[in-house]
């Protein structure tokens, strides 16, 4: 019997996802969050309770003022942080327990996103829902070996490869970018099953959260439980799964918004 290449290549179905947060260090929290597979994609936002981090903020875009939400000074529409993971959760059940592939996710975007299902509830939830986790820098490593690449970011492979100079730093983009470089670096199956890992396979990360709602800082919010505050800005419907690039695309409202 023959096989041919794409048949001998044939592979789980991959979801790829990026999120940006308020900061870099051990107790950063979720912004935006976003996946893609084929056409179908989800881009998700929330307002945090930390304060963005002044560095994150001008490597990634998003700013809060007056509790609202801005990304490169436009004005996004938000949901709680367990909403936005109910919609994500809710795009993975349209695929039979997808691989969820990020660049550097096992360094960085795993744990955040971790902590996030812990705090709400939803991690048992959310991992029956997902076959494995792929992280595409490491496999990109293996796959370009010996091919003179100066770096292996996103970025960097993105322009070298494909040609394609993108607004890296915004989840959507981002994961879209990466589906592309994927496809042309053609993994096999072998070599995705190297780099295939669990969340639990992470350690974890233990640092003290100082920045918590409070009454004396939001007293009306504060009253609420953690898991069913609403800010101002904010939906509880599950809203953004399917939302256009056209509807994202809103008019710039306040040119000068700034972080408060």
């Amino acid at each position: 019997m023959e096989t041919s290449e794409s048949d001998d290549n044939q592979q789980q179905l991959v979801v790829f996802f990026d999120l940006e947060t308020t900061g870099f260090g051990a107790t950063c929290e979720l912004v935006q969050l976003a996946a893609v597979s084929g056409n179908r994609f989800v881009n998700l936002y929330t307002v945090p309770r930390r304060r963005m981090d002044a560095g994150a903020a001008r490597v990634t875009g998003p700013r809060v003022r007056r509790r609202k939400l801005y990304h490169h000074y436009r004005p996004v529409p938000t949901s709680p942080l367990r909403d936005v993971l109910r919609s994500f959760i809710a795009f993975l059940r349209a695929f039979d327990r997808p691989l969820l592939a990020g660049h550097n996710i096992r360094r960085f975007d795993c744990r955040p996103l971790r902590r996030a299902l812990d705090e709400t509830g939803l991690r048992a939830e959310f991992e029956a829902c997902v076959g494995g986790w792929v992280d595409t820098l490491p496999l990109a490593r293996e796959i370009l070996e010996g091919c003179g690449m100066q770096s292996f970011k996103q970025e960097y492979l993105v322009r070298e490869l494909i040609g394609v100079v993108y607004g890296a730093h915004d989840a959507l983009e981002d994961v879209r970018a990466l589906q592309t470089l994927y496809r042309v670096l053609q993994p096999k199956a072998e070599v995705v099953a190297r780099h295939t890992f669990c969340l639990s396979d992470i350690p974890e990360v233990t640092a003290k959260v100082t920045a918590e709602v409070t009454p004396e800082v939001m007293p009306e919010v504060a009253k609420v439980p953690k898991r069913e505050r609403l800010l101002p800005g904010q939906q509880l419907l599950w809203q953004h799964l399917g939302r256009t690039e056209k509807d994202e695309d809103e008019k710039a409202a306040d040119g000068n918004a700034t972080q408060s």
